[in-house]
């Protein structure tokens, strides 16, 4: 069985993660997508809460499953036995990045986590958690860049009221 993990911090959880989840999960027999727990970074949403969200964007999704983890994701990954990571790419900007980790990620495993980079579907190219979260910071529509339910989730943090509850 040909397993992966989907890591990111998912805060929030976009329609450019889900377009991603969708497409690794008919790549591989069973994706986890799993939230970074970064003690480092400010988040709007809890760990659990994320993890929650992703549970309910994925529930029709038989193979995926939704889990965190805190750390290393080497170190993860040799825990649950998966030897693939997914990683989405929009812009170049992000492969230079993103080639960084995943080249550290292999040194660090020894060879044992590999990389696989999904271009992110043109629709969603510009989409990022960090515009999300700006753009109803200010009380701005985000209905064409999260799941409905997420939006409503997202105002609420903002306590902005910009979608019904």
């Amino acid at each position: 069985m040909k397993s992966a993990i989907y890591p990111g911090s998912f805060d929030p959880m976009t329609l450019g993660h889900l377009d991603v989840i969708k497409r690794a999960s008919k790549m591989f027999d069973q994706l986890t997508v799993s939230v970074l727990d970064n003690k480092a970074k400010n988040a709007l949403f809890s760990v659990e809460e994320r993890v929650s969200i992703l549970k309910e964007a994925t529930k029709d999704l038989p193979n995926v499953s939704v889990d965190s983890f805190s750390g290393l994701l080497v170190d993860y990954a040799r825990q649950k036995d998966i030897h693939v990571s997914v990683r989405g790419l929009r812009a170049v900007t992000d492969f230079e990045y993103e080639l960084q980790i995943a080249q550290t990620n292999r040194k660090l495993s020894n060879g044992a986590l590999d990389t696989v980079f999904l271009t992110t579907s043109l629709e969603y190219a510009y989409l990022s958690s960090s515009s999300v979260k700006e753009i109803a910071a200010f009380h701005g529509d985000i209905s064409q860049l999260v799941p409905d339910f997420v939006a409503k989730l997202v105002y609420k943090k903002y306590n902005s009221g910009s979608m019904e509850d």
